[in-house]
Formats: C-alpha cells, structure tokens, sequence
C-alpha cells in the first residue's frame, strides 16, 4: 500500500521499468513511490488538484495536469526527475497554462517529444515537451474526454468521451481514424496489444445509476474490431458504470474497474485466439 494521499486518488502511472510508481489526487500533490517498497520518494505540491499523471518514454521526466478550480487555472509541469532541486524547490522545468478548458485526460506521445492532452471541451491538443509550445489542436468530440490510451508501438491512440463515442487517431498528426459508437457515455477504452481489438468501458452517469436496473444500465465491457468498427462481443459483470478498462501486456486478459467497487479480470477463451488466427 502506497499511504500517504488524504483526498481522491485521480490517476496513476509506473515507469518503464517497473521501479517507480506516479499519482495525482485531488489533496493538492503529486507524489513518486519506490513501487517494491511503497516508500515516498518526492513530493510535489500544487494550488488544485491533480488529475492526470504521467513518466515518460525513458522514466526520467514526469509530466502531471492540475484542475481548474478555487480561482486557479489549469497547468500542465513537467519535472526532470534527474535534477533534485527542480523537486525540492517544487519548481518545474516548463509550465503550461490551458485557460480555455481544463485537461482531463493526458499520456505522453512516442519518444517522450511531446504530450497528448484531452480536455473537458471535447477538443485535443499536442504540447511540446522542451518548448510548451502547441503543436497542432483539433475537435473532433463534442463532450469531456474521460481517457486516453496508446498502443503499444505508439503509433496510435484512442479516446473515451462523454459524447458516447471512442476514436482512434494517429498519435504524430492527430488524424481521426475510426469512430466507435455505443448508446452511453464511454469512460475508458484500451487497444489490444496482439489484434485489432478495441474494448470500451462506460454507462450512464453514476448518480442515476439507482434508478434503472442492471439490465438497463448496461454495464457491459463492450469489443470492437479495430479496423471494421463493428461490435462483436460484449461481456457482463459489473453492477455499475465501468471507470477504467486495460489489456495486459501479452494480450491474453484485460481488466476493469467499476462504479460498484470491483477491478474483474477477465482471461480470454482459447477460442479467442483461434478465431483471430483464422480470421
């Protein structure tokens, strides 16, 4: 158990390697942990709350969102993990101000050159990591963006969005590739690490959840083929909207968390990977 946070824990993140683990929470800090020992190795405080975390390709340099919020703007800083003092000072090399909509969902992009943010407007921005500077902007959801997810060569990501839709779009230019549509807001949605297979994770808003039945609410995990945009399977469980869906590395299993206070695991049938093969 990593103990420290006293508010909401909003995101998290381990390096590379596996020997660092990075969160975000609404108690106003971002904090470093040894993930072996759950030790506390820095620090950083912040004026709101911290919503998306994230290290970069290499683990050296972390980048982390704040929330707009109590007369504060949103910022996104980056620290270089290398130079104690920007830490002890709680000084961050680079400091960018979103005045417009506030970021709810970032990941860094290939080679750690720049950072792919999602904003509460809809709208998807590129900002460099060395200058701060924009990289290119474009709106093509018309609600929040709850998630972004890579693949694994980084060539592409996807996004999850109260407009209930996800799309896939090219990770260097930003250009819309697919869209997936479901009747419900999506909260998360992964891509598989082994096929062109993408699952969405989502449901109705938390707060009217009591007033319809399982059945109703769909709570679903729902797959799609990645190239034909077409559903092919859905699986059932949770009792509540689901908040975050992952694949494991090797592809064989992805997970998810729900409203109702469970993380299923979920192991793919052999036939699964037969299927595929054979397709």
């Amino acid at each position: 158990t990593y103990n420290g946070h006293t508010g909401a824990v909003w995101c998290v993140d381990a390096d590379w390697d596996t020997r660092h683990v990075l969160t975000g929470s609404a108690d106003n800090s971002c904090r470093l942990w040894d993930c072996e020992t759950g030790k506390q190795l820095a620090l950083v405080k912040t004026s709101s709350a911290v919503r998306t975390c994230g290290f970069d390709f290499g683990g050296n340099i972390i980048m982390f969102s704040t929330d707009k919020q109590m007369g504060y703007q949103c910022f996104v800083s980056f620290f270089d993990l290398r130079d104690p003092s920007q830490i002890e000072n709680n000084e961050p090399y680079m400091k960018i101000p979103c005045s417009d909509s506030k970021i709810t969902s970032a990941v860094w992009g290939p080679l750690g050159e720049f950072i792919i943010a999602g904003h509460e407007s809809g709208e998807l921005n590129q900002f460099s990591a060395k200058s701060g500077e924009q990289l290119s902007n474009i709106k093509e959801h018309t609600k929040q963006i709850n998630d972004i997810q890579t693949s694994r060569d980084m060539t592409m990501f996807i996004t999850a969005s109260k407009d209930n839709t996800a799309k896939l779009f090219d990770c260097t230019t930003l250009e819309h590739l697919k869209t997936f549509r479901t009747e419900r807001p999506v909260n998360s949605a992964a891509l598989s690490p082994i096929f062109d297979h993408v699952v969405l994770g989502g449901g109705q808003e938390a707060m009217d959840v009591t007033t319809t039945s399982t059945r109703i609410g769909k709570f679903e995990a729902r797959f799609f083929h990645l190239a034909f945009e077409e559903e092919f399977g859905r699986v059932k469980g949770h009792f509540g909207p689901i908040n975050s869906v992952a694949f494991h590395p090797d592809g064989k299993s992805y997970s998810s968390g729900g409203e109702d206070g469970y993380v299923r695991i979920h192991y793919f049938d052999p036939q699964y990977f037969e299927f595929e093969f054979e397709a």
